[in-house]
Order: structure tokens, then sequence, then C-alpha cells
């Protein structure tokens, strides 16, 4: 799995979004959880992943989640449904 990037979506207890990319997913989900991955979940625990999506490379990794990340909440609301 650690050759394997991924784009996701975390919901925040706040019932905000926090989009981010991994290589390795269990371990940075982890962080998350712990508080010690960003400033902006750290404040806003628990979070819950919501939404995964696989990509090819970090480079696609970072491209959709910058994509993610400027959505509206209602979209990123419907990736999770």
């Amino acid at each position: 799995m650690r050759d394997r990037w991924f784009c996701y979506l975390l919901e925040c207890a706040d019932g905000t979004f926090y989009a981010g990319i991994s290589n390795a997913l269990d371990r940075r989900l982890a962080m998350h959880s712990q508080g010690v991955a960003s400033k902006y979940t750290r404040t806003r625990l628990p979070v819950k992943l919501v939404y995964l999506e696989p990509q090819r490379d970090r480079a696609s990794a970072s491209r959709r989640e910058l994509q993610i990340k400027k959505m509206s909440r209602a979209r990123k609301r419907a990736l999770t449904h």
C-alpha cells in the first residue's frame, strides 16, 4: 500500500471537511486521530474518514486534493454518499 497514493476526505467533529493525501493511509489517519497530523484537524477531533480515492502517483493525488479543496461544502458532502 505504500507505493500507492490516496486522496482522502475527513469529516471533523464540527462538521467541516479536511482533504489530504497519503501513501501510508493507516499511519496518516492514526496521526490525525492523535492530533498530530495537521493544525486544522487537531482542534476538531474526532475525525472520520468519509471518502477515499486511489491515485496513480503523488502528483495526481495532489491535483485531486486541490480540486476537492476548491469544492463547495455541498459538493464535498455529495462525495461522501
